[in-house]
């Protein structure tokens, strides 16, 4: 699929006089984020392509938004052009509310640009690990968001690939929204032009031995980002190489609980990280237990510590 067809099919093209760019929240390598204050909670996106801004757009005969501009970088190859825009043909195919908006793209005058709402949490990873406590039930509450979008995704076919909470945005009312879709394919297609770079810590056994993606790979991830948010952030397998995690998991170690962390929330991950991809339960099925742990709380009291 040409990645310009989707952003035609999918992304409303915006006037960029009708938007105002207010400042420089972020940039962008492939593995880095930078951010341009010390407190900067405020970082919504990261891009491998250019900077990321705070904006506000302001469509004709509707109210002004608070946006997030992803502007692709002067000097970008035809191939990372492409990349860029098909994030935005991805993102323009959905409508929930776990999963981030896009509000529109500018592709018809340089710099070519992604508009999506603004998110001003930022990365659910640096959020917990700023913010610090919440109550057990405000974390399931953050995790049933991620599931919702998830299992919207999943019943699309759609197969995220990245979950992770790095990749999960959190608004001012603490909802957490589905974002970054430049791994993700349709589920139709899938298993071709795979990135050779794969995230490890979150991707299940199968997706980085034999390149089986599915949603059952991103229950895995699901699973992973549960202990993400159970830990405030901590990093999956600490300082263990990617070697070395990929060695642990096919040897079937599992991460332990984290501290505080109600049993019956780490059960829930470790039937996401059942070896046999048949085996794991789907998004419908951890929703529905995630509901049933928020409808009775006292079934998320954590064991006291022996």
């Amino acid at each position: 699929e040409d990645p310009s067809e989707a952003v035609k099919e999918f992304a409303r093209e915006i006037d960029p006089t009708h938007l105002k760019i207010e400042e420089v929240i972020g940039s962008g390598r492939p593995d880095t984020l930078v951010p341009f204050k010390s407190r900067c909670s405020h970082v919504t996106a990261v891009s491998t392509f250019g900077e990321v801004s705070r904006g506000r757009y302001r469509p004709v005969g509707r109210r002004e938004v608070l946006v997030a501009v992803k502007t692709l970088r002067w000097g970008a190859s035809d191939r990372e052009r492409g990349m860029f825009l098909s994030e935005a043909g991805v993102l323009g195919q959905f409508d929930h509310p776990n999963v981030l908006k896009l509000e529109g793209v500018v592709t018809r005058s340089p710099p070519e640009r992604i508009i999506t709402e603004f998110m001003e949490n930022g990365p659910l990873d640096a959020f917990l690990r700023n913010e610090g406590q919440f109550s057990v039930l405000q974390l399931v509450g953050m995790l049933r968001g991620v599931g919702a979008g998830m299992r919207y995704l999943s019943e699309r076919n759609f197969v995220h690939r990245d979950l992770a909470a790095r990749n999960v945005l959190v608004n001012s009312n603490l909802v957490c929204k589905v974002s970054d879709f430049g791994l993700s394919r349709l589920m139709r297609g899938l298993d071709h032009n795979i990135p050779t770079k794969i995230p490890v810590r979150w991707t299940a056994p199968e997706a980085f031995q034999h390149r089986k993606f599915s949603s059952a790979s991103d229950v895995w991830s699901f699973g992973i980002l549960m202990w993400e948010v159970m830990s405030y952030g901590e990093r999956p397998y600490w300082d263990m190489s990617n070697q070395e995690v990929m060695k642990a998991v096919a040897d079937q170690y599992r991460l332990p609980a984290p501290h505080n962390c109600p049993p019956a929330l780490h059960s829930l991950m470790l039937q996401c990280w059942q070896a046999d991809r048949g085996d794991r339960p789907g998004f419908d099925s951890l929703l529905s237990s995630l509901d049933r742990l928020i409808r009775h709380p006292s079934s998320l009291k954590a064991e006291p510590t022996r």
